[in-house]
């Protein structure tokens, strides 16, 4: 009993907590010990769970409570395939694919690729293009500068916005930042002569573009000066350009003819629909001044067939593409009405935007008016060539000094630059 009396004490004693009920083990029995009255009951012991944390705690995982996104995006660290049994299994990604999906989330905070491998460049232009990170406002424009600046041509080499008008006004700014193009399609696109693109044409960033398609797009005389000075007078811009159509514009006369003949390097010219008076007059200068040779059938490189776009950027073109149409689905829902209207016999029509179709139906009603250049086969025009050069020399040698400076001073008088010019250089 004297074990007893000290386990009340303690039991009672103030200055220890209550740790709930005590048991005591005697001769191979469990005995529990009564607090309040100090006294042992003979209990049989009772299994319990071993539990590590309280009944009411809970644990929750998650990467960061403030962004939701990254909360979903947890399962993208894992591969989740299911085996031949139905079972469900789930291997754990690369870390290369893991910090290639981190850096093409955010992109736009590169600050810059350059000198960076082309083939990891490309995996993750793609890892970005598949998150639409480039249809984002203001961060896509300011990734795919990074990319374009870097790149050039392999982001985008090729360019077709024909009848895509609409794309052209709501991605003019990324539209402006490829470099290095070699083809741009902007048929029937109706820019007009002010417009910003064509402006952008003659930058240094697109003097590598080789194919030009300007058809249908409401150009003038005066757009063609616009766009032919830098190549007049500085000799550069459209320099390289080897293929031109200028084709169904009616306002450009044979003034603005004569500003083509600064393209030395052209191998295709289309004029077919434009509003010349003197044909012929036009035909004879183009031949005798480019070396254009009026074709009698349709040249294939004015089908639009080849022009396509190519490059990584293929597929962000496709869905600017598709975020303007469905932006402008509600204008289908207004034809719906409108052909309701008629079937109920109401006479209220909307006008249709006129294609591109119509204007291919009356550039075909018209002459053609393509050229190309003929790829030299005899062997003896060369030779013809250089017989009339050294005529020529000989020629120069007997004539007096004073002829030849005349010669000269006229043909610098020839080179001399117009009032439209000069105001045209004071703006670039």
């Amino acid at each position: 009993q004297n074990w007893m009396k000290g386990m009340s004490y303690c039991l009672h004693s103030e200055s220890h907590l209550d740790t709930g009920p005590i048991y005591v083990r005697e001769n191979g029995t469990l005995h529990m010990v009564n607090q309040g009255a100090g006294s042992i009951q003979n209990v049989t012991p009772k299994t319990r769970p071993f539990r590590l944390f309280s009944r009411g705690f809970s644990v929750e995982l998650c990467m960061n409570r403030e962004d939701d996104r990254a909360r979903r995006q947890r399962t993208d660290h894992f591969i989740f395939t299911y085996t031949k049994e139905g079972n469900l299994r789930y291997s754990a990604k690369s870390l290369f694919s893991l910090v290639l999906g981190y850096i093409s989330d955010n992109v736009d905070h590169i600050d810059s690729l350059i000198g960076f491998p082309e083939q990891i460049a490309e995996k993750l232009f793609s890892a970005a293009e598949a998150r639409q990170k480039f249809t984002e406002p203001v961060t896509g424009l300011r990734a795919l500068r990074k990319f374009t600046e870097a790149y050039g041509n392999l982001v985008l080499c090729s360019l077709c916005l024909r009848n895509r008008y609409l794309v052209i006004s709501a991605k003019l700014e990324e539209i402006k930042s490829f470099r290095e193009l070699t083809c741009l399609d902007l048929s029937c696109c109706k820019l007009g002569d002010e417009h910003e693109l064509l402006e952008h044409l003659t930058k240094e960033s697109l003097s590598s573009v080789k194919q030009l398609l300007l058809k249908d797009n409401s150009l003038s005389d005066a757009g063609l000066r616009r766009m032919t000075a830098p190549v007049r007078v500085l000799k550069k811009g459209l320099e390289n350009l080897s293929v031109l159509d200028l084709s169904c514009n009616p306002k450009i006369t044979d003034v603005g003819i004569r500003y083509l003949l600064s393209f030395k390097k052209l191998n295709c010219l289309d004029i077919s629909g434009t509003g010349l008076k003197d044909v012929n007059a036009v035909i004879k200068r183009i031949q005798t001044q480019i070396g254009l040779v009026h074709s009698k059938v349709p040249l294939k490189e004015f089908d639009h067939s080849n022009c396509k776009t190519e490059g990584w950027a293929e597929q962000t073109v496709l869905q600017w593409e598709q975020a303007v149409m469905e932006a402008i689905k509600p204008q289908d829902n207004l034809r719906s009405r409108t052909a309701a209207l008629r079937f109920y016999g109401k006479t209220h029509r909307i006008k249709e935007v006129v294609k591109c179709k119509l204007v291919e139906a009356e550039a075909n009603a018209s002459v053609n008016l393509q050229f190309y250049k003929e790829k030299v086969q005899n062997c003896h025009l060369p030779l013809k060539n250089e017989v009339a050069g050294s005529h020529e020399l000989k020629n120069n040698k007997k004539r007096p000094l004073a002829e030849q400076e005349r010669e000269r001073t006229s043909k610098k008088k020839h080179l001399c630059l117009t009032v439209e010019d000069w105001d045209l250089l004071n703006t670039y």
